[in-house]
């Protein structure tokens, strides 16, 4: 069901484009010069419209990724310290599992203490 979900929503999206990209296919041009309308000092050539839109929004989303990106390091990098302190714990762990084995097989001392049966 999700997988045609998914086809539903690319095809209308891909549909939606095609439209966008046959309504708004006239030339435009792109200044980057605010003061010289008339003789800009750096255009792009005539492009269409939707190319502009397009890499516009594009560009848009990446540059919000990257910003998402670098707001979350603070998270990313606790989450490598948190990892690195289970992973030590755990390594603690067995080592002293593997301590209490090694005593409870020489009979010294059991490997839990025994719990009675009623409570404390």
């Amino acid at each position: 069901m999700r997988k045609f979900f998914n086809t539903v929503v690319v095809i209308l999206l891909g549909a939606i484009f095609v439209v966008f990209a046959v309504a708004n296919r006239h030339l435009v041009t792109v200044s980057f010069d605010p003061f010289g309308s008339s003789d800009p000092f750096f255009d792009l050539p005539p492009l269409p419209l939707f190319v502009v839109i397009i890499v516009a929004v594009i560009s848009g989303v990446l540059a919000g990724g990257l910003a998402t990106w670098f707001r979350q390091r603070r998270w990313r990098r606790a989450a490598r310290q948190h990892e690195a302190d289970a992973r030590q714990a755990r390594a603690q762990l067995a080592d002293l599992r593997a301590a209490t084995a090694t005593t409870a097989q020489q009979g010294s001392v059991p490997p839990f203490p025994a719990l009675s049966q009623g409570g404390r």
